[in-house]
């Protein structure tokens, strides 16, 4: 069986390693964080080896992520596919969770006890103030792991269920009726709460080869400019 992680950025790295993969605004702050292949890679290396080696996940560890559509989160994503553990999203039992600090309720209940690491998503890597004890700052946490990983060769379930194959063939399916291509730019507001939230507006780009502008709490009056200033081609 293929692993999810290396399926997706594996095609990236030989097309273009150094352009970019994930533009990321918003526009409620004024952020912009840009993600090269390279870059967004090394963020997911890390973070598979913040769950493989001090969280203790494994191949078909069941993962929540608790996280908004977000260039960590992508990395995240990324991940837990790499170390071939399972993406659990819009609910439902884990054994580990990766959320925002204001679900850290549904995270705990998600794993009864289990691992709970906390992202502040901080542009500058700031840590979450105040965390209980037990839980992990991924921010403070994930700068010591490296940033290479081999991949889980025997993974398990990828997504809420689905297989590595099943998630593939819907994304390729996803971006084939989308039109999408490897010259495409997307610009997108669309939420990654679920797993087909996740395959048509992450998995799908990146397996037809093109690169994402995600913009969080988009601001109406700025979107001709998105377009211009980043050579968007869709939405």
């Amino acid at each position: 069986m293929s692993n999810l992680g290396s399926a997706i950025l594996e095609p990236l790295m030989v097309r273009n390693p150094a352009g970019p993969r994930i533009t990321y605004y918003d526009d409620a702050t004024g952020e912009r964080i840009e993600c090269s292949t390279v870059t967004l890679a090394n963020w997911a290396a890390k973070t598979g080896n913040l769950l493989r080696d001090e969280m203790g996940a494994a191949a078909g560890t069941r993962v929540a992520v608790l996280l908004p559509a977000h260039w960590q989160t992508a990395a995240v994503l990324l991940g837990i596919w790499w170390i071939g553990a399972e993406a659990v999203l819009g609910g439902g039992d884990a054994e580990m969770a990766l959320c925002t600090g204001d679900r850290l309720d549904e995270a705990d209940a998600a794993v009864s006890g289990g691992e709970v690491a906390v992202l502040s998503l901080d542009p500058f890597g700031k840590p979450v103030a105040n965390l209980p004890v037990g839980v992990t700052d991924y921010a403070t946490a994930v700068r010591v792991h490296g940033d290479q990983m081999v991949p889980e060769r025997q993974p398990g379930l990828a997504l809420n269920g689905r297989s590595v194959d099943d998630v593939l063939a819907a994304a390729r399916s996803a971006a084939e009726q989308q039109g999408l291509t490897a010259e495409d730019r997307v610009l997108s507001s669309a939420p990654w709460d679920t797993a087909d939230d996740v395959i048509a507006h992450l998995v799908a780009p990146y397996v037809a080869g093109a690169s994402i502008v995600q913009v969080a709490n988009a601001d109406s009056a700025l979107l001709d400019r998105r377009r211009a200033t980043e050579k968007t081609t869709r939405g």
